[in-house]
Order: C-alpha cells, then structure tokens, then sequence
C-alpha cells in the first residue's frame, strides 16, 4: 500500500435502503479509482464486499464490508453497509468509524423510511452528510426527486452535479462553470446556491462576496465548506449510476478534493470515567501522541479466527505496538496490521490517526473497546452508539445431546459480532431466547448458526414468565406432627402475608416473642417460604412482591428441628 498521510485519508460510509445500489457503487468506485480491474455484479455474486455465502445467496449485504482505494493521492476507505431495516442494528454500530455518511437513494424509489432514520442519527452525531442519487439513467423525475429530498431533509441539499446530455454524464457546479444546458436547473444557477449557502458560516466571505460583488474561487470555498458540513449548514447532492458509470469519477472527485480528512470532521466524544461525572474529550489525530483507537467491529472469519476491526483517531499503531484494551492489565502485541479489501486482508506497515484496520486472533478484544497504549487511557472509551431496541424474540435450542454449551458459545459469538442482537437465559424457565429488530433479523441468525458454525438448533415462541402475587393481606397457622418410633417431627408456625407495591420484591418479618420458637429456627421458616413463593400456589409461578410475617408457633425441644 503507498504511503500517506491522515490528511490524505477520506473515510465514508455507503447507507441507504437496500434497493439503493450501494454495493454496486462500491464496485463502480473501486473499479474508477483502479482497485479493481472490473466492477463485480451483486446478482452473480462477485463483488468485493457481499463475500459472505449468505450474502451471495440473498443477493444483499448482511454484515457491513470494508474495502479501500487510491485516488488522485487520497486514501479512501468505504463502509458498504446494509440496508434492511432489520440490521439497522449493524448499521448504526459502525458509523462512529468515518467522517462522512453517504446516504445512498436509489432515483426510482426516492426518500423513504429508513434513509430518513439514517440522516437523523447523521445530524445527532455530528457526522457530515453526503447524498447520493444513484441510477439516475431510468425515467425517474430527477427534478422532482430534488425537491422531495429538500423537502425532507431541508433546502440546504444542494446539488453538486447535475446530470446533462441525456444523463450520460454528469456536469460540475463546485468547481467549473460549464453553459451546457442540464436536465433540470443550471450549473450557474446551482454554482450561485451553493456559494451563497457556504459563506454564510464565514463573516468575511460573506461581505467580500455582497460589498465588492467579487467572484468566488473555488479554493476559497474550501475551509467554509468544510464547516457547513460539519455545523450541517449544507447536504451536497451527487447524481450518479453505478449501473452505466455515469457520474462515478465526478463523484471520486467530490471525495477526494471536498469531503473531509480525520482532522477536519467533527471529534468523536470521548469520555472518561462512567455515568454523570464523566469527563467529555475531543482528540487530535496527532500521529506523535499516545495511541487511541476504537473497535467499532468484531467478525468470526473462518480462515484467521476472531478479526478485530478498528479506527485509529490518535496515534500511530505498528506490529509491534504494546496495546492495553480498556482497564485491562495485559497488555498484547498486534503482530500484524491488516487492511481489509472485503474477504482480502493486506498487510500494513503502520495505522496511523484516519486509518481503519484489523487485527488478528487477540480474543480479549471486543466491540466497543478502546485500544491505547498508556495506563493515562484506561478509563476512556468512545460515546455508546444508540442501537434500536431488539423486539422480536425466539426460544432456541439444540437438536443434539450435549451441544447445550456449543449453543451457548455461538450465540455469545454471534453477539459479540452483532450489537443489535441480544441474548437471554430464564433460569426459572430454563428457556435461551434471542432477541433481534424483526423477523428477517432472528433467521438470518439462525442461517449464521448453521452454516458458519453447523449447528442446528430447535425454536419456538418464548414462554411467557409469568409471575404470581396476593391482593390482599391474610394469615394462617400450620402444625407439622410427626411420630414414626424414635425421635418425632413437630413444629407450628403462625404466618400473615401482606401485598407489596409492583416491584418491591419480598420481605421476611420476625414478630416472634418469648421464645415461641428459638431463634435457630427461624432461617429454616424464611427458606420454607421462600421454597412456597417459587413453587407458585396457583399455578406453579414465582410469587413476588409480598410481606411474610411469623409472628408465633410452637416448638418442642426433643421433636423441632429445622
């Protein structure tokens, strides 16, 4: 791999709904930019970045994918996500690794639901927004879609290109000024929104554009733009078709020269220390400092085992960097670097701040672990990432005898891989349930299991745990007499119950007085009660949230033992 700089490196991530051809973008990216000697095709199964089996056979992503190019001397590191609103989850899990979102629509179907989740988690977390209106060469009304997008997501979208001569090409509004007439609009008139959007964030520009009536350079709409993007003063729009090519290198050329470097999008948020006295923390991408990375992806790869894939945001890492994980004592070594081309791993030399590489076979790492290599980081990790609450639940289990603990450790895997998806164990019910974000979610888990891991396992509904409790207060008395030769069996408690409010849990009271029964004797009475409340007395379920009073009994000190 050539050797670069941070200012060098553009990370962005592709996100949209799944029809939106993100993967096929990829390809046509990878293909421009020389990566790649041609573009793969989703429905043969030969891209870079839909490698997985399951991938191929649902002829969409699953997991998200990285891979990487060189460019007009950018480093660029693309995320191909996916786009079921099922894994969302995995989506949301990987955002906090780029600069810059794509938002990928796909020009037949215009803005829908889930691009609109993806943008407003865009704008809470501080990440600059690009869209990108792919297969643009259909009969879609690309003037209306325009408007629907600034209608959703506000008039600050602002074209960037805009498709010409029968949309076989794509002109420039940024940086040229070219007559040609467009599909809809012009580039002068689109060239004049943009600058007059941009200086806005910038006093100076702003009054040498309306006092002197100067032309603006392009050159000097670059730190102003930047800033728009990061105080989300502007969403540039890109026209594209990753089908015919159309609009691809003016897109790489909007990566490279106009979306930003590590050290100019906004800082992720650190914090150190928990809860409410934590202290917030922006880093530098200062390749001298102390070292500081993110693991943003944990992958179970069938030839090297646990792959940790991480961002770095301060520092430099190299093979044989010393790197703590959280508040671990222990250190390990990386041993190698590798940067990920989809199912391809290459060796790198170093990872310096912007760089988004993986390590090999460390089993400690896990998601959301921050790397560093001084004990000064040990209680420092990056904002949580907000994930969709998993609804949607199924009991599972093995088929076979004795794969009960080859169930739990797949299950915890598929976790670790998969932030979104939750695992349960009811001890009471003895029942493993997962829990995902909708039906399509839990069986494509259910597919991981069998054919990365070949287990094969049962399901149905989970059991409802139901839970039993009293409404109102009652007492009770009960003698326990018995003689079969020999030392007998005799004791007699007097209980009241009482309800408690929902939550409350249980309470054991001693009311007893003058010895009615020795004080030895009352742990057995509470591990008695407690024994009745789990045994249920209606139908066989828990008791909670009641009082339990012995307040006399009777005892004899040859026959009362516990």
């Amino acid at each position: 791999m050539a050797s670069y700089t941070t200012e060098q490196i553009r990370n962005l991530a592709l996100t949209g709904h799944r029809q939106g051809g993100k993967t096929s973008l990829a390809e046509a990216l990878l293909h421009a930019g020389g990566a790649i000697p041609q573009p793969g095709s989703v429905e043969r199964g030969t891209t870079v970045t839909d490698f997985l089996p399951l991938e191929k056979r649902y002829r969409h992503s699953l997991a998200p994918a990285l891979c990487h190019l060189d460019c007009d001397g950018r480093h660029i590191n693309l995320l191909d996500t996916p786009g079921y609103i099922d894994l969302l989850g995995r989506t949301l899990a990987v955002l906090p690794a780029v600069e810059t979102v794509a938002l990928v629509i796909n020009a037949n179907v215009g803005v829908d639901a889930y691009s609109q989740r993806i943008m407003e988690w865009v704008r809470e977390r501080g990440l600059d927004p690009l869209i990108i209106v792919n297969q643009i060469d259909g009969d879609a009304d690309l003037e209306a879609l325009t408007r629907e997008i600034q209608e959703t997501f506000g008039r600050h979208c602002l074209p960037l290109n805009l498709p010409a001569a029968g949309r076989q090409r794509v002109l420039d509004c940024f940086f040229s000024l070219e007559g040609e007439p467009t599909e809809f609009s012009s580039v002068e008139e689109a060239h004049t929104r943009l600058v007059e959007q941009v200086i806005e964030v910038d006093e100076a520009l702003m009054e040498l554009y309306l006092e002197q009536e100067q032309s603006i350079r392009p050159e000097q709409l670059h730190d102003p733009f930047e800033q728009a993007l990061r105080e989300g003063h502007l969403i540039p729009i890109c026209y594209t078709s990753a089908t015919s090519g159309v609009g691809i290198r003016d897109l790489l050329a909007v990566i490279t020269r106009l979306m930003p470097h590590p050290g100019e999008g906004n800082p992720p948020d650190f914090f150190l220390g928990e809860g409410p006295e934590a202290k917030l923390l922006h880093f530098s991408p200062d390749p001298q400092a102390h070292a500081l990375a993110h693991v943003f992806q944990v992958t179970i790869d069938p030839f090297v085992g646990k792959l940790s894939t991480f961002r770095v945001h301060q520092g430099t890492v190299r093979p044989d960097s010393q790197l703590y994980i959280g508040d671990g004592r222990k250190p390990f070594r990386p041993g190698h670097l590798l940067a990920l081309q989809g199912k391809q791993h290459i060796e790198m030399a170093r990872a310096i701040p912007g760089d988004i590489c993986a390590v090999a076979k460390v089993e400690e790492i896990h998601t959301d672990a921050v790397l560093h290599d001084s004990h000064e980081e040990d209680h420092i990790h990056l904002r949580p990432v907000e994930l969709p609450e998993p609804m949607y639940g199924l009991a599972v289990e093995a088929t076979a005898r004795g794969d009960e603990q080859k169930l739990s450790d797949v299950l915890h895997r598929l976790a670790d891989e998969d932030p979104s998806l939750r695992i349960e164990h009811d001890a009471n019910l003895n029942e493993t349930v997962i829990r995902g974000l909708g039906e399509l979610h839990l069986r494509i888990v259910l597919e991981e299991m069998e054919e990365r891991f070949g287990l094969k396992v049962k399901t149905h509904p989970p059991s409802i745990p139901y839970r039993e409790t009293i409404t109102r207060p009652a007492s009770a008395q009960y003698r326990h007499k018995k003689q079969t030769g020999g030392a007998g069996q005799f004791g007699e408690v007097h209980l009241r119950v009482e309800p408690l409010p929902r939550g409350a849990g249980f309470e054991f009271v001693d009311e007893v007085v003058g010895g009615a029964i020795p004080k030895q004797f009352i742990p057995a009475v509470e591990k008695g009660v407690r024994q009745a409340m789990a045994e249920g007395l209606v139908a066989g379920f828990p008791v909670h949230d009641v009082r339990v009073t012995v307040y006399d009994g009777k005892h004899h000190p040859v026959d009362s033992k516990e």
